[in-house]
C-alpha cells in the first residue's frame, strides 16, 4: 500500500526519498550498508576507526559514464538519486542492456570477482552516488558478519534480476513483470508504486526485455486500451495493478 500522503512520483525527490547526509555519528539513511553495520552495534565513529570511507559523488548528467568496461575495479556505489543503466557491447558492436539501477540500489557488484568492471554504467538522468572503496569494505566485511551477509544478499538480488527474463515468457508477461518489479522497487524506496516516469528510453526497455522496440510500444498501447495503465510519453500510471500483478506472477514468482 502507498503512503496516504501522496508519495512522490519517481524521479522527483523530496525529504522522504532523498535523506540527509548524516553526521559524524549517524548514517545517511540512503547508505546501502548502514542497517547491516548498525545491527553489529557500530556507529559511524566505529566505522571511521576501521578506515571505512564513503564518498558522495556526482552529479552525473544524462549520458555521462560512471565507469566503463575494462576500467580498474576499485569501488561499488549505491545510487542516491537518479537511474543508472548497465550494459555491454558485443563483438559486432551491438548493445545489450543488463539492468536499470534505482535509488538505494548498488552498482559494480558484478566486478567483485575480478580486477576490472565487466560492463559499462551510464547515467540516464541526474545521478548522485555514495561510493564505497571495495578494498576497505572487504576488510570491514571480514570483521562484521552482518555486513558480509548484506553484501551476499545484494549479490544474490543482482543475479536474480539478471535471470528474471531468461524464461520463455510472452511479450505481455515480460512487460508486466518489468513494470511491477519497477513499481515494487520504487515503493520500497518511498516513491509512488502506481505513478512514475520511465527514465529509460523505450529502445532500452525493449533491449533489456529482449523484445523489438515496436513490440514494447504495441504492448503498452494495448495495456492502455485494456485499462491496465495510462501512458503520457514517459509518464506512466498503473490503473489496474492487480491485473498487471496476475500477468507478471509467472515471471516474478521465482
Amino acid at each position: 500500500m502507498e503512503n496516504p500522503v501522496n508519495p512522490t512520483a519517481f524521479p522527483r525527490q523530496d525529504t522522504r526519498t532523498l535523506a540527509d547526509d548524516g553526521d559524524e555519528l549517524h548514517f545517511c539513511s540512503t547508505c546501502a550498508f548502514s542497517q547491516a553495520c548498525l545491527s553489529e552495534g557500530m556507529d559511524k565513529s566505529g566505522l571511521m576507526d576501521l578506515h571505512m570511507l564513503v564518498e558522495h559523488v556526482g552529479p552525473f548528467r544524462a549520458g555521462e559514464h560512471i565507469f566503463r568496461e575494462g576500467d580498474p575495479f576499485e569501488a561499488i556505489a549505491a545510487v542516491r538519486a537518479g537511474t543508472v543503466k548497465t550494459y555491454v557491447i558485443d563483438r559486432e558492436g551491438r548493445e545489450h542492456v543488463l539492468g536499470f539501477h534505482l535509488p538505494g540500489e548498488v552498482i559494480g557488484l558484478n566486478a567483485i570477482d575480478g580486477e576490472h568492471y565487466p560492463c559499462n554504467a551510464v547515467a540516464l538522468d541526474t545521478v548522485m552516488l555514495c561510493r564505497f572503496s571495495f578494498p576497505k569494505i572487504s576488510v570491514l566485511a571480514a570483521q562484521l558478519p552482518g555486513l558480509q551477509r548484506h553484501l551476499f544478499r545484494l549479490l544474490s538480488r543482482d543475479i536474480g534480476r539478471a535471470a528474471l527474463l531468461a524464461g520463455d515468457w510472452t511479450a505481455d508477461q515480460r512487460m508486466a513483470a518489468f513494470l511491477i518489479a519497477l513499481s515494487r522497487r520504487l515503493a520500497a524506496r518511498g516513491f509512488s508504486a502506481t505513478r512514475f516516469q520511465l527514465t529509460m528510453a523505450r529502445t532500452d526497455i525493449a533491449n533489456y526485455l529482449r523484445l523489438a522496440p515496436e513490440t514494447v510500444s504495441r504492448v503498452l498501447r494495448r495495456f492502455q486500451q485494456d485499462g491496465l495503465l495510462q501512458v503520457d510519453r514517459r509518464e506512466l500510471e498503473l490503473v489496474d495493478r492487480d491485473r498487471l500483478e496476475a500477468l507478471a506472477e509467472p515471471v516474478l514468482r521465482g
